[in-house]
């Protein structure tokens, strides 16, 4: 495991080759299986292939333009009324200061993660946008406001290489018992 997480790599140009509906279905169930607090999972997914729905993504996505050579995006969104069954009404945003919203993007993040180390293993190549805002983004998924769209998840075959990048020294980030 930890050599297929040593080798991933954000990949942002991609074949034009098609990502099977098997794989993509793997790739979800690999999200579906992520541990969450309380376990409440309160992520879903919108999986993306129409090239219109793409390059609208792509351009609230401050333009990224590399985008739309992926044959398929993984919307990874979370769903605040996983904690917050009332009735009240959210509109989630970067500035939300409710703490469950915090909570909700840890967990659906950690099954982000969970579908970029299987899209390796699978030999897709992937890369995790987030950026963009939750008032550009929503409209173009007719995503609810009470939803966090965590990140957008490029995928497909790989059609580059990128060098491994420069990483802290374990002695940086590494402390015992304490600060």
């Amino acid at each position: 495991m930890l050599k297929s997480i040593e080798m991933r790599r954000s990949i942002r140009k991609y074949k034009d080759e098609a990502v099977s509906d098997e794989d993509i279905l793997r790739l979800i169930e690999s999200a579906r299986l992520a541990p969450s607090g309380s376990n409440t999972q309160p992520w879903h997914f919108i999986v993306v292939k129409d090239k219109f729905i793409k390059q609208r993504i792509s351009e609230v996505s401050h333009n990224q333009k590399w985008m739309v050579t992926a044959p398929v995006f993984i919307v990874c969104i979370a769903d605040i009324r996983s904690r917050i069954k009332e009735e009240i009404k959210f509109i989630l945003d970067e500035n939300s200061s409710e703490e469950e919203v915090k909570q909700i993007i840890r967990d659906t993040s950690i099954a982000t993660e969970h579908i970029l180390l299987t899209a390796n293993s699978l030999g897709l190549g992937s890369c995790w946008v987030a950026w963009f805002t939750q008032n550009a983004i929503r409209p173009v998924l007719n995503i609810p406001s009470d939803k966090y769209v965590v990140g957008i998840i490029t995928l497909g075959y790989a059609d580059e290489q990128p060098k491994p990048r420069l990483r802290k020294r374990m002695e940086e980030i590494l402390h015992y018992e304490q600060w």
